[in-house]
């Protein structure tokens, strides 16, 4: 049996990053019984979803990733989507190079996984090209999501604001909603449904019914993120009940 330690750059108000991911790995020890994950975390002050704030956190990445170094985790997830989205394409590049010399000049050498880049890489292994999208962000910072994502090469054929500035109150919105949420968007060409472009937004409980209420592959920011980490560690990207990207039969390339 092997512990795999998990490393986790989160905003100061994030409560979801540290639900789901434990839900999800955890779930899949009941059915890959030789693996466990132990999960630090160390955090960045941001409280509310505006682009000052955004910047103010980003600027405390490097402190946030010598804690961690620390603990000589096995790999790195920086989970504040938006954060890295709103600086403009490919900045998740950068943010992962950041954090990744950080860590080696502190003699840990992690792997470094970014929510925002492991969405665009679930996307693409998933085989999407179209997708449609749910964010609880503003109208304005949704936009900026959906122009990074459009520079990827993934056509955004519609996309969803919940309007919700305050990211504790994030938190606390209830994943049962998005069973109601999707029906709002048009799917006539979507290829796959990101149900939370959020690390924040619960979703994880809704991921499987909305899949099978749909018809086509379901995954959020945290489902993505699972899957970069378990491929980053060399394992087999399983989930029971997590939607199409963890049911063990999309390649784990890594991007």
């Amino acid at each position: 049996m092997t512990d795999h330690h998990i490393g986790m750059i989160v905003p100061s108000s994030n409560l979801t990053m540290e639900t789901e991911l434990p839900r999800m790995l955890s779930a899949r020890e009941a059915v890959e019984p030789d693996d466990r994950f132990v999960f630090h975390s160390s955090r960045m002050r941001m409280k509310h979803v505006t682009p000052e704030e955004l910047r103010g956190m980003n600027a405390q990445t490097q402190r946030a990733a010598r804690e961690l170094a620390d603990a000589r985790p096995d790999v790195v997830a920086t989970a504040c989507l938006v954060a890295i989205m709103a600086q403009g394409p490919g900045h998740h590049c950068v943010a992962e190079e950041e954090i990744t010399t950080v860590l080696r000049g502190e003699g840990a050498d992690a792997p470094v996984v970014s929510s925002a880049g492991a969405l665009l890489s679930g996307i693409g292994a998933l085989g999407a090209r179209r997708v449609a999208l749910i964010t609880p962000y503003m109208k304005p910072l949704t936009a900026q999501v959906v122009d990074y994502i459009e520079d990827a090469g993934i056509e955004v054929v519609d996309s969803l604001s919940l309007e919700v500035p305050d990211n504790l109150a994030v938190a606390r919105l209830d994943p049962a909603d998005l069973r109601r949420h999707w029906r709002r968007l048009d799917l006539s060409r979507a290829d796959a449904l990101v149900l939370s472009a959020c690390v924040q937004m619960p979703s994880l409980a809704s991921i499987q019914p909305v899949e099978d209420e749909a018809g086509l592959p379901v995954l959020s920011a945290a489902t993505a993120t699972a899957f970069r980490i378990l491929t980053e560690l060399g394992l087999p990207p399983v989930v029971p009940n997590a939607g199409s990207l963890l049911a063990g039969r999309v390649p784990a390339a890594r991007s």
